[in-house]
């Protein structure tokens, strides 16, 4: 009687063609978009408020190219900042006050919302018609409206809802909640009255021909 069963020759082969195989499923599954390096870390927001964005990087390891983005990038800093650090725009195109544009120095002042390029910065020389595209992009974070939090990254308009996320197209409904059903809030019809005082009185000429002239004293 023999004291061990003998392996069935081929065995050692089909046992290291199997843990080959798990191998590269599993690398498959982890790796799906292409030989990519981890992720790294995150990088410095843009901003230190007001919503910035900041982004990681990863690197192809595959000497063919990959499939898929080697950047990433998230918001940050989504807190207001205080009303005496201006507007984000404006800083940048201050930030060229001390250098000169043909032999000259201008006090440069934003140009909001371009609907042709929102990421580029354009400004104007005060006091003058001169508007100027000083950096063909703005810095990230910058929003790409004045009524929008979508943000400029890399010189490209960005959607962000109102949740602060990339891409998110959550808005706020009419009750100014964020993803909410409108049900925090009702509408009340009816007429509102503006105190106006005693020099100035609502005139046909105002608004509409109502035929009357209505005046209300100063509150006491």
């Amino acid at each position: 009687m023999e004291c061990c069963r003998r392996a069935t020759p081929g065995t050692p082969f089909l046992l290291l063609a199997f843990l080959l195989l798990s191998s590269r499923t599993a690398r498959s599954e982890e790796d799906r978009d292409g030989l990519w390096d981890a992720w790294g870390p995150w990088s410095e927001c843009s901003r230190t408020c007001g919503g910035g964005a900041s982004y990681s990087l990863r690197r192809c390891l595959s000497s063919k190219s990959c499939e898929g983005r080697n950047i990433r990038y998230r918001t940050c800093s989504n807190v207001d900042c205080p009303p005496e650090a201006g507007d984000f725009r404006a800083q940048q195109c201050s930030a060229h006050n001390d250098v000169k544009y043909h032999g000259q120095f201008y006090e440069w002042l934003p140009v909001s919302n371009d609907p042709d390029n929102p990421c580029s910065l354009k400004c104007q020389a005060k006091g003058t018609a001169l508007v100027v595209e000083l950096a063909p992009k703005v810095l990230d974070g910058t929003r790409c409206y004045t009524e929008s939090l979508d943000m400029c990254i890399s010189g490209l308009c960005q959607i962000v809802g109102c949740d602060h996320q990339l891409g998110s197209t959550i808005k706020e409904d009419n009750c100014g909640v964020c993803n909410g059903d409108g049900s925090t809030c009702r509408l009340v019809r009816g007429q509102y009255k503006s105190q106006l005082t005693a020099t100035k009185c609502k005139t046909p000429r105002d608004g509409p021909s109502l035929g009357l002239l209505i005046c209300h004293s100063p509150l006491a």
